[in-house]
């Protein structure tokens, strides 16, 4: 599991502040987690995290690596907004067993088990979250998720971290029309893979660029492809990749 980094956003105006900012509906934490991400404002991914609602504000866990970086954009957005975005001393629980009394489900899909914030030390049960991912074709930050990244393209939909009808949010025009107005030509999708290939590396069709392969499991990985490109049989170096049918 990579490690986590939890920032703690309160103050009167932090469910609007947010609610203007993300990509899914700030109200779902009435009913548990929210997953969400925030986007420039030309539709890109630049983070994406958890929401939960805690007594004294709202949780955000990110993975570490973005954590100074999303602190900082955040900080910029509240201007003179009543909202205080303070490091919490809390830490990410995580595990597909039996939960813990007051871990909440991961929104994203059910296979992915529960999280839960507390003050022991980061951890997880030794779940595999690789072949998790992979067998629903879940994006990880920083691996299939990167500046270059569409959040539709990527899968956000089917993953609850985005909502069209909650009114405006940074990023959301481009996002809205990706979804009414054209079909997506590119995305993450499930693939075959036959032989030796590492993530990052590039897939053809025919010698012409058509993907790239990401996170591997055994003989199934997830992959960005052009779909056009993507109905017959491709490369990724001396790999054999086809597009799953399953």
């Amino acid at each position: 599991m990579s490690s986590r980094r939890i920032l703690l956003i309160s103050g009167s105006d932090a469910t609007d502040f947010l609610q203007g900012l993300i990509t899914n509906d700030i109200k779902g934490l009435d009913h548990g987690l929210v997953y969400a991400a925030l986007l420039t404002p030309q539709g890109k991914y630049i983070a994406d995290f958890f929401l939960a609602r805690q007594e004294d504000g709202i949780l955000l866990d990110v993975a570490a690596p973005l954590g100074d970086m999303l602190f900082k954009r955040l900080s910029m957005y509240k201007l003179r907004a009543d909202v205080q975005i303070t490091e919490c001393a809390l830490n990410l629980q995580r595990g597909t067993g039996p939960a813990p009394e007051g871990a909440l489900p991961d929104p994203r899909h059910a296979d992915l088990g529960w999280r839960f914030y507390s003050e022991a030390t980061e951890s997880d049960d030794g779940s595999d979250w690789d072949t998790i991912r992979v067998a629903h074709c879940i994006p990880e930050t920083g691996i299939e998720l990167t500046p270059d990244s569409y959040i539709l393209e990527s899968g956000f939909e089917a993953l609850q971290g985005v909502d069209f009808k909650k009114g405006c949010y940074v990023g959301q025009e481009v996002t809205a029309r990706m979804k009414h107005k054209t079909a997506l030509r590119k995305g993450l999708c499930l693939v075959d893979v036959e032989g030796d290939a590492e993530s990052g590396t590039e897939i053809t069709a025919d010698g012409k660029p058509a993907g790239t392969l990401f996170t591997r499991s055994g003989n199934r990985a997830i992959a960005y492809l052009r779909f056009d490109r993507a109905k017959s049989d491709l490369n990724a170096g001396a790999a054999r990749v086809r597009m799953n049918q399953a």
